[in-house]
This record gives structure tokens, C-alpha cells and sequence, in this order.
């Protein structure tokens, strides 16, 4: 069964894991729907692991709402949250508007907004005309030059209270779900024990109320990098390139396709075609 936003308020509050995994297309839906994952993330990580980018500062709506609707359609029965990507909510209008895409026309349940309390008013005004919000704060992606690239956040006092702040002010906004990324355990925990609303964790340690990772991460289809939270479960890649091989080595020495995969016309049929020829 489908679950719903006081599902997971509900699972909080009795000590219940989130499970959220990401996915970008109709197969990796169905199969993260199938496995039972809890919420499916259409995250804007689609950019470099599917797309190619060098980021996902590039990522655009048009490309959101092409990805979000494929998920949908794969997992019908799953809660979707699509990621709104760089700049589509700099102004509250932009967010308004295409917040409102990603639902109307995207089918997502929820989306999630990267930043901190200076986002808070789009947080508060996306969930006061019914869009459910998604805050995400330590290491923002999107952002990540300007916090010194892909590091580790809050790690001193200073900044470790700024992400505090900034996980209340989210709450406070009306978000349901905050994600945690790349930051001490220790703070993580902090900041879970107080929020009323659940946490997931990415790099964030086991004290968060759930856990998301990207779907190429766990199953080893991508190899650029690997970050230190990510595990691997699988190494689907290398499967894919032998499958790959295999296949290239028997065309090549004609030795597929078999007649157990070929069609043929029955005699008849041939002699009608060709006579005694």
C-alpha cells in the first residue's frame, strides 16, 4: 500500500525506518517499487548519473518533468518526491509555478527544495496552497561551490548551529521530510531528536529516521566516483559489460542469432513464393 505523508510521521514516532531510494525511468521505478522501498526520489543526481552532466547545476524542469512522469508510471503505488533543479525556484512565483508542474504534470506527491532558512518562505507558501515540500540542507549539490565543493558540513560549532537553525526553520516552514547530507553523525542525531518531523539521512549516519542513496550507487552502474556513504550492494556494471561483450563476440562470429530465435515460413508458403526455384 502506498504510503502517505502521516505514514511517515507515523513511522517516526515509533522508531520505523524510511527507506527512499532514487530513480530516474520507468524500469528502475518498477523495480524500487517491487523491492518495497518506501518513497522513490526523483532526484536531480539524474543529471550526472543518466544524463551525463559534469553537475546538476544543468538539469532543467523540461528534463524533471520527463523523468518524474516515466517514475510515476513505473511506481504507481509509491510516493514520489521530485527534486525542483537549480534555479526553478529562485523567486517565489518560479517556485510556485513550477512546483505546481512537477505535481499537476509530473504526478510527484512532493517536492524538495535544497537550502536553508532563507528558503524558508518559499517552503511556507509552496505548502500553504497544498504542495507538499521536502527540505534538504548540509551538503547541497546545486550550491556546492559556494560551500567549498563536496565536503563534509557542519563540522565546527559555528556552522553546526546554522544547520540546526536551518533544520528548524524548514520544519517550521511546514516541510514533512528534511534530508541530511554529508554531515557528522553526532549532529545529525541532534538534529533528529529535534525535529518532530523525520529525517533522511545521506552521509548522515544511522541516528536519522531513514535513508536514501542514488539507484546507480547501490547497484554499481555508476563509477565516476564513490562517495564514502555510498554502499555498494551489487556490481550490475561489470555484469552489463560482460553481457555486452558476450553478445558483440557471437554476432561477429555468427553465432547469433540461433534458429531458436529466428521465424521461418512454412514449405507451403515458400513454394508458393519461390515455386521449385
Amino acid at each position: 500500500m502506498k504510503k502517505m505523508i502521516p505514514d511517515f510521521e507515523r513511522m517516526k514516532h515509533n522508531g520505523e525506518k524510511i527507506s527512499m531510494l532514487t530513480a530516474y525511468d520507468y524500469p528502475s521505478a518498477k523495480l524500487v517499487e517491487a523491492a518495497e522501498v518506501d518513497t522513490i526520489l526523483v532526484g536531480d543526481s539524474l543529471g550526472m548519473v543518466v544524463l551525463g552532466y559534469d553537475s546538476t547545476v544543468p538539469v532543467t524542469m523540461d528534463e524533471m518533468l520527463h523523468h518524474t512522469k516515466a517514475v510515476r508510471r513505473g511506481a504507481p503505488q509509491t510516493f514520489v518526491i521530485t527534486d525542483m533543479p537549480f534555479m526553478s525556484y529562485a523567486t517565489l512565483d518560479l517556485a510556485l509555478a513550477n512546483a505546481g508542474r512537477l505535481i499537476k504534470e509530473g504526478g510527484a506527491d512532493a517536492v524538495k527544495l535544497e537550502g536553508g532558512s532563507y528558503i524558508a518562505p518559499i517552503v511556507q507558501a509552496l505548502t500553504r496552497v497544498g504542495i507538499p515540500v521536502v527540505g534538504h540542507i548540509g551538503l547541497t549539490p546545486q550550491t556546492a561551490s559556494q560551500l567549498g565543493g563536496f565536503k563534509v558540513q557542519g563540522r565546527d560549532v559555528e556552522s553546526a548551529k546554522e544547520l540546526v537553525a536551518d533544520a528548524q526553520a524548514i520544519e517550521q516552514a511546514g516541510a514533512f521530510l528534511v534530508v541530511l547530507e554529508a554531515i557528522p553523525r553526532q549532529l545529525a542525531g541532534h538534529i533528529t531528536s529535534s525535529l518532530s518531523i523525520p529525517t533522511i539521512g545521506i552521509g548522515a549516519g544511522l541516528d536519522c529516521d531513514g535513508q536514501v542513496l542514488v539507484y546507480h550507487d547501490i547497484l554499481g552502474l555508476f563509477e565516476r566516483f564513490k562517495p564514502k556513504f555510498v554502499k555498494q550492494y551489487a556490481q550490475l556494471g561489470q555484469e552489463a559489460i560482460q553481457a555486452i561483450q558476450s553478445y558483440n563476440k557471437e554476432v561477429k562470429a555468427s553465432n547469433f542469432p540461433t534458429e531458436e530465435h529466428t521465424f521461418g515460413l512454412s514449405d507451403g508458403v515458400i513454394q508458393k513464393l519461390y515455386g521449385d526455384k
